[in-house]
């Protein structure tokens, strides 16, 4: 087997080319797009219903936004100016209800909704008969329906003005209807004040034709093997059964030709499919800033004139103080910044005031130069002259230039010192005689014990006794073997512990 070569391959530098950034057109930045994100309590149904929620709202919405519990409502604030988002839905649940905040960026208003009922898209859609639901009609922008929004009241026109701006406007004189697949229906009930919400998929149907060649037009053909030729499935197309009804109240005549079938000044059947999700609601106030400014509406609280000017009062001092506060912050930044510089400058300043070479100094320094170039080989090779009377070996003096010479001495006022590195001694030398020496005085001492000598003792001295130096010595640890109460076997004295 081949071995691998081990040498790093290194890649190649490339110039970096920037790819070119197409600018979106007016029409698509200046669309309203909106956020749609869940707070409060982890529940898989609400999380779900966001996603419905998301997926109602497109093409222009965040579908694969992430968000997270240490996400803050006030992150997506600041991203969205620049992702051009003009509305944030906010699904809050909590332990008793569940709401539904609908909020104008980037200053409000906010308009807070109770949901009462809800239910998924998969639940609406598992519930019909004939499922219908078709992947194209989610590339265009659903038209918006509202009914009964025009009673008295300005929350009601703020209401509806608030979901009109939340889906893009519809030019009459330039719209395709190939791109209206999809219509919202908002439902006010001035009894109950309940607004009911509802998601459709608009489909349309030739009229008037025979139901073989409608099946055959619109492409939804059964089993023919019933069928001895085309011809029979065609006129006996009556004998087929047909699932929705064809009211007359659904006919329009269109302005422009369709596919499958639909031409202009033709009648056709406008027919809905429920694709959800369903929400049933109703506002209960209206505030003015993002989520903390004046109640502008509720719908159970009444307050009198006193009591609103009292609230507008404490919001405008509160207000002055938070301006206060954000002023003294940012005078307290200032003058942070300027001590950093103050104190930069002043140790720059310091640093330079010491790496500065005085008058002094550098007299210092000339004096030095001037001894050490007076000491040179000429003088030393005129001396051997004179005293040996012979000139000197070329090896004598050959390393004398080049080898380090005594410098004078600088004072401590100086800031340069001259003088030289203390050398390193090399002491093993001296270790390794002291060892030596101390081996053959062992070595004498053993061959002097061994001899016998009479009236010297194991010393060698007269009138002295091996007991007399029992306990004195440093190494055998005070001569005898110790005792209960502290005494020394051999009557030797007590010897003291040496650290």
């Amino acid at each position: 087997m081949k071995k691998k070569n081990r040498t790093p391959q290194y890649k190649k530098s490339r110039p970096k080319v920037e790819a070119p950034v197409d600018e979106e057109p007016a029409a698509l930045k200046n669309a309203p797009h909106t956020f749609v994100i869940r707070r409060g309590e982890r529940c898989s149904s609400v999380s779900r219903l966001s996603r419905d929620f998301r997926r109602m709202m497109e093409p222009f919405t965040a579908s694969n936004l992430r968000e997270r519990r240490i996400n803050k409502v006030k992150d997506f604030v600041h991203l969205s100016g620049f992702f051009h988002v003009s509305h944030m839905c906010l699904f809050s649940l909590s332990s008793q209800t569940l709401s539904l905040k609908v909020i104008r960026m980037p200053k409000g208003p906010t308009l807070t909704f109770k949901v009462h009922q809800y239910t998924l898209a998969k639940d609406v859609i598992s519930s019909t008969r004939k499922q219908y639901v078709d992947e194209e009609c989610f590339q265009a922008a659903p038209l918006v329906i509202l009914n009964s929004f025009s009673g008295e009241g300005k929350h009601l026109k703020l209401m509806a003005s608030t979901f009109q701006n939340m889906f893009p406007p519809i030019n009459l004189s330039k719209i395709k209807l190939s791109s209206l697949k999809r219509c919202v229906l908002l439902s006010y009930n001035p009894v109950s004040k309940l607004i009911d919400l509802r998601h459709y998929s608009i489909t349309v149907v030739p009229v008037n034709l025979n139901r073989g060649v409608k099946k055959l037009v619109t492409r939804n053909i059964p089993n023919l093997g019933r069928f001895e030729d085309i011809a029979d499935f065609v006129e006996k197309g009556h004998l087929l059964s047909e699932s929705e009804v064809d009211d007359e109240d659904a006919h329009v005549v269109l302005a422009q030709n369709l596919k499958c079938g639909n031409l202009a000044e033709n009648k056709s059947s406008l027919r809905l499919h429920e694709i959800g999700p369903r929400i049933t609601m109703r506002l209960m106030k209206i505030e003015d800033e993002l989520m903390t400014g004046e109640v502008l509406y509720h719908d159970y609280i009444e307050k009198d004139v006193l009591e609103v000017e009292a609230i507008r009062k404490k919001r405008a001092q509160q207000r002055r103080l938070k301006e206060q506060r954000k002023l003294k912050q940012e005078e307290n930044l200032k003058k942070k910044d300027k001590d950093k510089e103050d104190h930069r400058a002043k140790t720059s300043a310091k640093q330079a005031k010491a790496g500065e070479i005085t008058e002094q100094d550098k007299l210092l320094l000339k004096d030095a130069e001037e001894a050490v170039g007076e000491l040179s080989d000429e003088d030393d090779r005129e001396y051997y002259r004179k005293e040996i009377g012979d000139n000197p070996d070329e090896e004598l003096f050959e390393s004398a230039g080049g080898a380090n010479r005594k410098r004078p001495f600088i004072p401590r006022g100086a800031n340069y010192s001259l003088k030289p590195k203390k050398p390193r001694l090399d002491k093993r030398k001296q270790y390794e005689d002291d060892d030596r020496d101390a081996r053959q005085d062992r070595k004498r001492r053993n061959n002097d014990g061994g001899k016998d000598t009479k009236g010297k003792g194991k010393f060698g001295r007269k009138g002295m006794k091996q007991d007399d130096f029992r306990g004195k010595s440093k190494y055998n640890g005070g001569g005898g073997k110790k005792q209960k109460g502290g005494t020394k076997k051999g009557g030797g004295k007590k010897s003291s512990k040496r650290k």
